[in-house]
């Protein structure tokens, strides 16, 4: 096991070094020019405006801009944000929490609702029920983000008023965070009131950033059970009369949770994809929005830097399921 785990991440370090090539063009293909960004619209004066390119590097050649990037990266540096001055980890680890919480009650909406839609989309194939499934799901996987969540506010926010527009927690209640994480501080703190209202917070930008996954665990999960249960051994386990339910929940699914699994791990991605939309459109503090505001400002070291950690935790994301697909299914592990 020690050794797969070990291949896997040697496998990794082309991609790694691959991220911070992309990162790194990619900021400098960006229109305009950060230190006249930084300076505002006040200017800068000649002289000033070559000491800040010389400080921030700007005026080296771009493979000594490259390289001077990945030394620091390497030895855990990040870089310092142009726009407030603070050092990118810090930002990153004070909002990544508001990302995370966002993210973790999407996955668990997708994965609850998911799941259990396949099996059943499944066991009724070729019904009502499966085709009306299937084709929701086909219109939740093509429903553009910013356009359902601009419904969603218009509908539960605007016209029922279930529901806030913005934020993550209501104006009224403020205390110092403990772990970064709404939910769990409030919980904390005995506040049952900002308990509720942090709910109420997440409810629709849970369901706008849990739609995409909602729809492609319920297919794949509808894929895998179809699969399984033809399978000799779903047959054998029928004609030993055993109950369809046992038959289903022992057999069937636990072989197809197999694929299933390295699905929802793969939807990491468009989950920390989707939350750049979502945490615009909800006015969600967390690192979607961050970016956001850092490509506006050209604050370079925050794009190349923030792009870069999120692909470490979409990396670190995918080394895990590989090794729960192995412990789940150790023929991977003998291939």
């Amino acid at each position: 096991m020690l050794k797969y785990i070990l291949h896997r991440i040697a496998l990794l370090i082309p991609t790694l070094v691959g991220i911070t090539i992309c990162a790194f063009a990619f900021v400098r293909l960006l229109p305009g020019d950060p230190i006249l960004a930084m300076a505002g619209e006040h200017g800068v004066a000649p002289a000033r405006y070559e000491e800040l390119k010389e400080q921030f590097g700007y005026n080296l050649p771009i493979w000594q801009q490259y390289t001077r990037y990945v030394g620091e990266v390497v030895t855990g540096d990040f870089g310092v944000s142009i726009s407030s001055k603070r050092p990118v980890l810090e930002e990153f680890k004070t909002l990544f929490p508001a990302t995370l919480e966002l993210s973790f009650f999407a996955m668990i909406f997708a994965m609850v609702l998911g799941i259990p839609a396949g099996i059943f989309a499944a066991i009724k194939r070729g019904s009502w029920f499966d085709q009306s499934l299937m084709g929701t799901a086909l219109v939740g996987y093509s429903m553009p983000i910013f356009w359902w969540g601009l419904l969603l506010i218009i509908f539960f926010s605007g016209y029922l008023g279930w529901t806030p527009v913005n934020g993550r927690i209501d104006l009224q209640y403020f205390f110092k965070p403990i772990t970064g994480f709404m939910t769990i501080d409030t919980l904390l703190y005995g506040k049952w009131d900002a308990f509720r209202s942090v709910l109420r917070h997440l409810a629709l930008p849970t369901i706008v950033l849990g739609t995409i996954p909602l729809a492609v665990i319920a297919r794949q999960t509808r894929s895998a059970m179809l699969e399984v249960l033809g399978e000799d051994y779903v047959r054998t386990a029928r004609a030993k009369g055993l109950s369809s339910a046992r038959v289903i929940g022992v057999h069937a699914l636990r072989n197809a949770l197999i694929p299933v699994v390295t699905t929802i791990g793969l939807q990491v991605s468009t989950l920390l994809a989707g939350a750049i939309l979502t945490e615009t459109i909800f006015s969600w503090p967390g690192i979607g929005r961050w970016m956001v505001e850092s490509i506006s400002k050209r604050d370079y070291v925050v794009v190349q830097s923030g792009l870069l950690l999120i692909a470490l935790i979409v990396m670190a994301v995918n080394l895990i399921v590989d090794v729960l697909y192995a412990v789940i299914n150790p023929r991977i592990r003998a291939a």
